[in-house]
């Protein structure tokens, strides 16, 4: 290899490196966790990385270039139907994405439900979320971060969960909690990609409703799990785009998103694609949506 090389592949290593890190969302115990012999597994056999039975949930923080840090961030929440990740897909693809844009991008890797080393399965994935929001807070500063203009972005049952967010910030749950669970937990604005909204029968995604609530959940825990019925005035402004096509996660669950919002006078901009199927991602060479990343960031330099 040429020595002038050399040094120039350790600078962009070091860069690479020190540009992002890797954080647990707790120091030491983890709410509602357990004793289990169960253990991570991450697939190989993908074209993606595939994560379930996380057991540390942790967030990883990509910093854009000092020069042209805008002083936003975005937490993403990656899809899977509540029983794992797409965490590349939908999670660092977009990290360098909104890097480019000015923004810090942290990806969420937070506990599914489908596991055996937590209780509460169906509270879990909310609680790290909170966590996520009130970590990044707590290191606005050292971040260069404005506390006020952190939002959160989610894909397919990731955008259920940062729905859910959005939604119930001020829920409350049972554990040993420090300072850091006394901070805010709202976002400041959304951005939801082919989202799970709802638990309604006929409307929801049935895997991600199974996954999270169970196969015989109650009216009143699917009522209190449709995001749709529990958008106010105090739900963030909020992106939405979906594809009519959407043979998984119905267009629907947007669509009644998109209504509770305005009904709330909460702003909201809703882009529906005729083609592009599901977990389309960043959309290269998807159907209709290819340019959608461009129109995303058109509303978050407006936001």
């Amino acid at each position: 290899m040429n020595k002038l090389l050399l040094p120039f592949l350790f600078f962009c290593m070091s860069y690479t490196s020190s540009a992002q890190e890797i954080r647990p969302l707790w120091e030491g115990n983890i709410p509602k966790k357990i004793t289990s012999s169960e253990k991570e597994f991450i697939a190989t056999d993908r074209e993606i990385i595939w994560i379930e039975k996380i057991q540390v949930p942790t967030i990883k923080v990509y910093h854009p270039t000092k020069r042209f840090n805008n002083h936003k961030a975005v937490l993403l929440f990656p899809g899977g139907g509540y029983k794992g990740l797409a965490y590349d897909l939908e999670g660092e693809d977009f990290a360098k994405w909104l890097n480019t844009l000015g923004f810090t991008a942290i990806v969420v890797k937070y506990r599914v439900p489908v596991s055996e080393a937590i209780k509460d399965n169906k509270d879990v994935p909310l609680i790290d979320a909170q966590r996520a929001i009130r970590l990044v807070r707590a290191n606005a500063k050292k971040w260069e971060i404005d506390t006020n203009k952190i939002g959160v972005m989610g894909f397919s049952a990731g955008g259920h969960l940062a729905a859910t967010l959005g939604t119930h910030f001020s829920t409350t749950y049972s554990y040993k909690k420090d300072a850091i669970d006394t901070l805010n937990a709202r976002p400041d604005f959304m951005l939801l990609a082919y989202p799970v909204i709802s638990m309604q029968n006929g409307v929801t995604h049935n895997g991600s409703r199974n996954n999270l609530l169970g196969t015989k959940p109650t009216k009143e825990l699917i009522d209190w799990y449709s995001n749709e019925f529990q958008v106010s005035a105090q739900t963030p402004p909020t992106f939405l785009i979906h594809c009519a096509d959407d043979g998984a996660v119905s267009v629907q669950n947007t669509l009644l998103f998109y209504n509770a919002l305005l009904e709330n006078k909460v702003e909201a901009e809703m882009h529906i694609y005729q083609k592009g199927g599901h977990g389309f991602g960043l959309g290269t060479n998807v159907g209709d949506v290819g340019k959608w990343t461009v129109i995303a960031a058109e509303w978050l330099e407006k936001i």
